[in-house]
């Protein structure tokens, strides 16, 4: 096949899902709402760690822009998939899907790289209690979460770029955003070097982040169980504890669809499992950190209390 004759199609269309008539505008309903308190969930994070003198230490600075990334991250999907379930399959520019894979797996890797920071900051809290806020100076947090977000939006050029340069034939996307795999599908060329190449990015940058932090939580391991008393253990675990649950259900997720054959995965388990990941995950991790830190909620009830002292103000 000559492929110069074959470039982007004038549009894509995105399928989204297959559902009843009548379940669509509940579908609509349920996804808007989880939108909704996960932009007002993060957003709480970001400015409780802001105004709370309490929370002004580099792990909360690190919960603060993890939040401002789940904005970002969740935004750059769920419009098009509220979109597709409230009108059904719904056209997209190529200019628009191709940036949406390029900002959204940005942001994943980006995302990626500031779990592997905030596991370096736990690291050295309790390893290195001593010199722990020399090293993690204003500066040296500042420096790592920019170079997180740097890393990110330079490691997804390779995936995005090498997919938006193959010819295409066909149009209709089965996904409700434009990601990796089902674009490759429709490509008038096989694009299984593509793959490999995507593979072998995706896998390097999130592979060697999650030994990394393996690595580090091995350390904080062997340093917690040195210490004397069980309620000192417990105090060092409980700091870890939240950060350990989102990195366990963003790297499950993200194994599930990156790592092994899409052709062994039934129809259709793509949109779901890219629901855990794309909005489920953003939509938690408030949930997780406000629910398991105590310093987090004692800092919610300070805000809530001053709030009700400028209520009752005449």
């Amino acid at each position: 096949m000559d492929h110069a004759n074959h470039s982007w199609p004038q549009t894509f269309l995105l399928a989204g899902f297959s559902l009843p008539g009548g379940l669509r505008p509940l579908a609509f309903l349920g996804a808007l709402c989880i939108y909704l308190l996960t932009l007002a969930g993060n957003l709480s994070i970001i400015v409780l760690v802001r105004a709370d003198a309490g929370l002004s230490t580099p792990m909360y600075f690190f919960l603060s822009v993890l939040s401002f990334l789940e904005l970002w991250y969740v935004s750059t999907t769920v419009p098009t998939l509220l979109r597709t379930l409230l009108a059904g399959p719904s056209a997209i520019a190529p200019a628009a899907c191709f940036t949406q894979l390029y900002v959204f797996h940005s942001l994943g890797m980006a995302e990626c790289y500031l779990l592997g920071v905030m596991a370096l900051d736990r690291f050295l809290a309790i390893c290195r209690p001593l010199h722990y806020h020399a090293l993690m100076s204003r500066q040296a947090q500042l420096w790592l979460a920019g170079a997180a977000w740097v890393a990110g939006f330079s490691a997804a050029l390779v995936p995005a770029g090498l997919t938006a340069s193959l010819p295409y034939c066909w149009c209709r996307v089965a996904h409700y955003f434009c990601d990796l795999a089902p674009l490759m599908r429709l490509a008038c060329v096989d694009p299984s070097r593509h793959a490999r190449i995507h593979g072998a990015v995706i896998g390097v940058a999130t592979g060697c982040n999650f030994v990394l932090i393996l690595g580090f939580y091995g350390g904080i391991l062997r340093a917690v169980l040195r210490l004397p008393s069980a309620a000192s253990r417990a105090k060092a675990f409980s700091t870890c504890s939240s950060h350990v649950t989102v990195v366990t259900l963003f790297y499950t997720s993200a194994f599930s669809v990156y790592v092994g054959s899409p052709g062994s995965r039934p129809p259709g388990s793509e949109k779901l499992i890219a629901l855990v990941y794309a909005v489920l995950t953003p939509f938690l991790n408030p949930i997780i950190y406000t629910l398991r830190n105590k310093e987090v909620k004692e800092a919610v009830r300070r805000g809530a209390s001053r709030i009700r002292k400028i209520l009752r103000e005449p």
